[in-house]
């Protein structure tokens, strides 16, 4: 059912094919998992060429097809790197545009802010993506339906998610890379927690935290399997991240069509073992991971932990 309204709509009809696809989709998913790390020393102008070549050799088809881009948007301090950078985002959207995607948007719903659009302000996004305010969406607002999640992990049944999201063809996750105090760390699966609607479960969603963080972060990963994941590892949050940590600059973007594969890739240049990482244990499927690009030791950087997941560390790369 449609929060907006209970007419049936040709919209609903939409969310409902592509929900459905989703599920098909889920069992077709290739046993091969291809992770890209491609350096990126800055946030300059040769991002824009960077960001296209990476997609050209690890995205899906994306001709005529609807993307929806997911950056991390939490907080703002001009000191700090809590979220996605701009650039990587505007950057993304240039070169989806060129692969021929059919319609790029930009789309976040934060789960501390409830005035999304100020805090995309403060984050840089007015000034550096032409049009953003028509092409953003604020998840937190979009009509939603409920959905029932497929064996899930989690103590929840369903989840009331937009439609923005569901009716994506093409779920890509930009997160910023950083450690996280209670799951040790935040990439692409844990950037999923965006889509769930706080204009339905309220600010900071803690319906989330109820029912597993782990477990949650699974099963809406499990939800949208027609994903790709874009990560910011220019410069990363190490410490007591999401939020009050202190930067890391690494040096590259990681990319491919599976979170799970990205976000071990992730771990291993963070030096967190990711078989100690709540959320990938939910998923793990032994299937090993294609790495293209650089090597994971060539960009390497052992993030600084809290004592409390000091256990986390993994011994060798």
């Amino acid at each position: 059912m449609s929060c907006a309204h209970d007419r049936w709509t040709r919209r609903d009809a939409i969310v409902a094919g592509g929900m459905l696809l989703a599920q098909s989709c889920a069992r077709l998913l290739p046993p091969e998992r291809r992770v890209a790390i491609v350096p990126a020393p800055a946030y300059d102008q040769t991002l824009y060429d960077t960001v296209y070549r990476a997609l050209r050799e690890t995205a899906p088809l994306v001709q005529g097809r609807r993307i929806v881009l997911k950056p991390n948007l939490v907080e703002f301090d001009s000191a700090s790197v809590i979220n996605t950078h701009p650039m990587l985002v505007h950057a993304a959207l240039e070169a989806f545009r060129k692969l021929g995607a059919g319609e790029v948007r930009i789309a976040e719903g934060p789960g501390h802010r409830r005035v999304t659009l100020d805090l995309a302000d403060a984050a840089g996004y007015f000034g550096l993506i032409r049009d953003f305010e028509t092409l953003f969406t604020d998840l937190n607002l979009d009509d939603v339906s409920e959905v029932k999640l497929s064996q899930p992990v989690s103590k929840l049944r369903s989840l009331y998610l937009p439609h923005t999201a569901l009716g994506a063809d093409l779920l890509v996750s930009m997160p910023k890379m950083k450690t996280h105090h209670w799951v040790g760390a935040t990439l692409s699966m844990k950037n999923l927690f965006g889509v769930v609607p706080g204009g339905v479960y309220g600010w900071p969603k803690n319906v989330l935290h109820w029912a597993g963080i782990n477990e949650c972060i699974a099963d809406l990963y499990r939800h949208f399997p027609r994903h790709f994941a874009l990560v910011d590892a220019i410069d990363g949050m190490e410490g007591n991240g999401p939020i009050q940590g202190t930067t890391r600059h690494v040096g590259a973007i990681v990319a491919g069509q599976d979170l799970a594969a990205v976000d071990e890739t992730c771990c291993r240049i963070m030096h967190i073992d990711p078989r100690r990482v709540g959320y990938l244990q939910h998923v793990a499927t032994g299937a090993p991971i294609r790495q293209i690009g650089e090597p994971i030791g060539s960009v390497a950087a052992p993030f600084e932990l809290i004592p409390e997941l000091h256990e986390l560390r993994l011994k060798s790369v």
